[in-house]
């Protein structure tokens, strides 16, 4: 399969609209443009940390494609109260937090409610943590090329709080990658990693990731393990 039956179009009143279709013919575009950008000076292993659930799919073919290893890195979006597809922001394991301080003074988001949704997202990620990763294994970050991967950025919440966590970890150099990418959440993410590769970054027709793909099916706990049973937790 060629570059062109990895991507399609559609018109829209605005233009000529990228779509992919599906994450992994995504993921392969992905690749080609990390192949020439992802070289470690200190001849250091590279290690690809996906986003779970879709971001996962992605980080499994990239790491295979750059001979890399892949782990995963749990973070969560803390949910609006009106609207639970929007973030306000997201949260570590560890408890470290990233907050859209405009969105929440916008929104009026109380305190108290942050706090729950706190609660409840560390909850939600003590569960898949004992799905994903129960050995607890230590991650291996200081000194290495580490890719952040997702299979689109729309607030860029998540990946903020784990590019955050990251860095506390000293690599040699990390890079946030995704298939397409809202504008101002690429902006933001310019200033939590040293690289950003993005393929598509729509200016002003962006409303979610999905009408970005041809085929963007939920990613199930099951999908995840699966792929992680096949590394065989590799990093």
């Amino acid at each position: 399969m060629n570059l062109f039956d990895k991507l399609g179009g559609i018109i829209t009143g605005r233009g000529l609209q990228i779509t992919f279709k599906d994450r992994a013919g995504a993921a392969d575009i992905l690749s080609m443009m990390l192949q020439t950008t992802a070289k470690s000076k200190k001849g250091q292993q590279i290690l690809i940390l996906g986003i779970p659930r879709g971001g996962v799919v992605i980080a499994d073919v990239v790491a295979r494609k750059l001979n890399a290893n892949f782990d995963i890195i749990l973070s969560r979006k803390l949910r609006a109260p009106d609207n639970k597809e929007n973030s306000i922001g997201a949260i570590m394991r560890d408890g470290s937090m990233y907050l859209d301080e405009l969105k929440v003074r916008w929104l009026r988001v109380s305190p108290d409610y942050i706090e729950k949704e706190r609660a409840e997202q560390l909850k939600e990620i003590e569960r898949i943590t004992a799905l994903y990763r129960p050995d607890n294994r230590e991650y291996i970050i200081r000194d290495r090329i580490i890719i952040l991967v997702d299979d689109g950025i729309a607030s860029g919440a998540t990946l903020i709080a784990a590019a955050r966590w990251i860095r506390k970890h000293q690599p040699e150099r990390l890079i946030v990658a995704a298939p397409v990418a809202q504008k101002q959440a690429t902006e933001l993410l310019k200033k939590e990693a040293d690289q950003i590769e993005i393929i598509a970054t729509p200016s002003n027709n962006f409303v979610s990731v999905d009408q970005f793909y041809q085929n963007f099916e939920p990613v199930g706990d099951e999908h995840v393990m699966d792929i992680l049973k096949k590394w065989q937790y590799s990093r």
